[in-house]
């Protein structure tokens, strides 16, 4: 049996699958249905300095190949993470886990950073600079170098942990964000988040999400992904993880080749809650047929 493990800035994985933020909850509802233990590790669910309601509903719309969701960050506020949802988590999850952070101001991002940070369970911060700067207009922070770094800054500066940003694909030069977080001290990268669609009632003659537009994921988007992670994983010294409709152990070889450490599994467990499961186990069968001895050989094998 091939080697599995791979090295995420400087702490091992058994090995590369980590399911994404906002589809896997916070663990434990998973931990229901098999042993996830099994993971990598995984990126709990989008985690703010408030409580959040989120978006008004319908918040989901399907599509060719994927859906499109505009749930709006719906998550019981750091404080109740800290309290109630990692206290859980501890009894069925004994690896360090990614908590993932959102924010609508630096000063949001840098209070719920250092908050999460001094938490023994998290291993890693993924910084999600996809949210609406609310001093710049209601733009994402993850649409310029500049805000993207001054973000990484000031996270890194109230942190000890490997701080890794993830990035919108809706940019026109994602390759030029990426560097600006290296270069403002992020530890890694993760990309693609969801890209923006939108879908139309024929019937209503209005949009089906009542938030008109939303994130659109699934397997549409893998191209689009690969070519990202590609770039991205091509131009900065730091690690990428890979992900955007990644839904088989082919997939995640190609993700790797293209340049990605460990590769994130988002909308393939909302449409199958055993995924990532029946994905690492079929890895080794993958790595068979294509002559991999060792999964971490292979990152960024294409160039």
């Amino acid at each position: 049996m091939g080697k599995l493990d791979v090295t995420l800035c400087g702490i091992t994985l058994d090995n590369p699958i980590i399911p994404a933020s906002g589809t896997f909850g916070f663990g434990y509802e998973f931990a229901e249905l098999y042993d996830i233990n099994c993971l990598g590790t995984f990126s709990f669910k989008g985690t703010t300095k408030d409580a959040r309601f989120g978006n008004p509903t319908p918040r989901i719309a399907e599509c060719t190949a994927g859906m499109i969701n505009a749930v709006g960050l719906q998550n019981p506020g750091v404080e109740r993470v800290i309290s109630e949802e990692l206290p859980k988590l501890k009894k069925c999850f004994n690896k360090p886990v990614m908590a993932n952070i959102s924010g609508f101001s630096v000063e949001d991002y840098a209070y719920t950073c250092e908050k999460l940070d001094k938490e023994d369970q998290v291993g890693w911060l993924e910084v999600n600079v996809s949210c609406p700067n609310v001093h710049g207009g209601g733009m994402s922070f993850g649409t310029s170098p500049e805000a993207a770094a001054e973000v990484t800054r000031a996270v890194k500066a109230v942190t000890t942990k490997p701080v890794i940003i993830k990035l919108s694909p809706n940019v026109t030069d994602i390759v030029a964000i990426a560097k600006a977080c290296e270069e403002a001290g992020a530890d890694g990268i993760s990309l693609i988040n969801t890209m923006l669609g939108m879908r139309i009632d024929l019937k209503t003659r209005k949009p089906v999400i009542a938030n008109k537009m939303g994130g659109f994921s699934g397997s549409a988007i893998f191209p689009v992904a690969v070519r990202m992670v590609y770039q991205v994983a091509h131009a900065v010294k730091i690690p990428v993880i890979g992900m955007g409709g990644v839904s088989s152990a082919e997939d995640v070889i190609e993700m790797m080749l293209a340049g990605a450490t460990a590769v994130e599994i988002g909308a393939a467990n909302l449409i199958d809650p055993f995924a990532c499961r029946d994905i690492i186990n079929d890895l080794p069968r993958v790595m068979a047929k294509y002559n991999i001895d060792n999964l971490s050989d292979i990152i960024g094998g294409v160039k």
